[in-house]
């Protein structure tokens, strides 16, 4: 752990980024169940340091509905003070937006049926404003643009104080805005689109808005993406239930290593050249520059 956050630091004097994201999320290895002896996939929650390629702390749990106890476990494991904190709805919680603010941190939840009332407040107070393009509203507008892989996404991000009289806004702790995220896919001359809402204890500045939804989203590439083509974490049929756990959090700490080399190759290749050279395979284990 110490270790870690050693290269905590060092990733954070090289981005100069002043206030970090991690995102929590949840990842299942799906193959790693054992039907006759009654053990379910592995279903891990760890927190990913977006702005540095870090996997900084892992908790298993059985299912995905148990990660609501296994969140604030989680982020007692991992020094949190002065990041933002963004969580999938699962997540979002009183009791967890009370804690991230009690550890000096920020937080940006996704909002959706799971709060059932201040969700649909937050939609009928969208759409209240939309018919006048919220000009009664202190609302900031944010637009991307990606082009790569034969594929075109638009991103729309809009954030605004969180409106007087918003039903039950007093139990959030810290909560200072209310903020939207769509984007549009364009493929293969298909379009799909898709349209979330969050809470935030962030004040309004909506390019850190969107920073912070952006990272969340990048944890499935930068992340998730990685552990199941690369190391095939899917395929795994590890079913110790420690012993699983240890190579879930083995995949995790050796992307994390393989991120902060700064060779311009894959992580693919880079796992396979650490077979090939020990000299490289030290590079990447000590963080040696080559």
């Amino acid at each position: 752990m110490n270790w870690l956050q050693s290269l905590r630091a060092q990733a954070a004097e090289a981005t100069a980024v002043d206030q970090p994201v991690f995102a929590v999320d949840g990842k299942t290895a799906r193959r790693s169940h054992d039907r006759s002896k009654g053990l379910g996939a592995l279903h891990c929650v760890s927190v990913w340091a977006s702005d540095f390629g870090l996997s900084l702390g892992q908790v298993a749990c059985d299912e995905k509905s148990n990660e609501i106890t296994a969140i604030p476990e989680l982020l007692r494991l991992v020094d949190i003070k002065g990041t933002i904190i963004t969580i999938d709805a699962m997540g979002t919680q009183k009791a967890l937006a009370e804690q991230i603010i009690d550890s000096g941190a920020d937080y940006v939840l996704a909002l959706k049926g799971n709060q059932e009332t201040l969700h649909q407040a937050v939609l009928d107070y969208v759409s209240q404003h939309l018919d006048n393009d919220f000009a009664d509203v202190a609302a900031r507008r944010h637009q991307e643009t990606d082009r790569g892989h034969g594929r075109e996404e638009y991103r729309s991000y809009l954030q605004m104080p969180v409106p007087e009289g918003l039903p039950g806004v007093e139990a959030w702790k810290g909560l200072r805005s209310i903020g939207m995220a769509t984007v549009v896919c364009r493929r293969d001359g298909q379009e799909t689109g898709e349209t979330r809402y969050y809470l935030s204890s962030l004040p309004v500045g909506v390019r850190r808005f969107a920073r912070a939804v952006r990272s969340h989203w990048s944890i499935e590439n930068g992340c998730h993406w990685s552990l199941d083509m690369t190391f095939r974490e899917d395929e795994s049929r590890i079913r110790e239930p420690q012993t699983r756990q240890n190579f879930a959090w083995l995949n995790r700490f050796s992307l994390s290593l393989l991120k902060q080399h700064p060779g311009k190759d894959s992580i693919a290749m880079k796992r396979r050249a650490c077979g090939w050279s020990d000299e490289f395979l030290l590079q990447v284990f000590a963080g040696i520059t080559p």
